[in-house]
């Protein structure tokens, strides 16, 4: 298995995660939403619902930011090499290692530091469609791009 297939593992398994812990968030969140009785205190009451309610709109939301992230994970293009820096992409680079593919932290692998970062994220996009050689400006600094797969 190739290094960037390993990476996008990551990302899908990232994505995945927060499926399933938002999802089991929402259902326990409905439940208790519909196990909720009338209390003798119509106050009291209506504040708990509205808080419930609150808390599954929350939640919907992040649903909904998961979904997408995996949406921009079905369409990244592995087997497509592109010679300029793009979804699905691998930069290395003087100050780190980037794969383009949604925003998921850093990952270890094989004793390098790999950060997985998204096209609109700050370095994303001042890397986006620059090549292997070029040198773009990141932070008041400068960021060498050494190699594009």
């Amino acid at each position: 298995m190739s290094l960037k297939q390993r990476l996008f593992e990551h990302c899908q398994h990232y994505v995945q995660q927060r499926l399933e812990t938002v999802g089991q968030a929402l259902d326990a969140a409905r439940q208790a939403a519909n196990e909720e009785g009338k209390s003798s205190v119509g106050d009291k009451y209506e504040t708990g619902r509205a808080m419930m309610q609150l808390e599954q709109e929350k939640l919907a939301a992040q649903l909904a930011e998961a979904q997408q992230l995996q949406t921009v994970l079905d369409r990244i293009p592995l087997e497509k090499a592109s010679p300029s820096i793009a979804e699905g992409s691998l930069a290395i680079t003087n100050q780190g290692n980037y794969f383009i593919a949604i925003s998921a932290g850093k990952v270890e692998l094989d004793g390098k530091l790999y950060y997985l970062v998204s096209l609109a994220s700050p370095i994303g996009g001042s890397l986006s469609g620059h090549s292997a050689g070029a040198t773009v400006p990141f932070r008041g600094g400068q960021v060498s791009i050494l190699e594009v797969t």
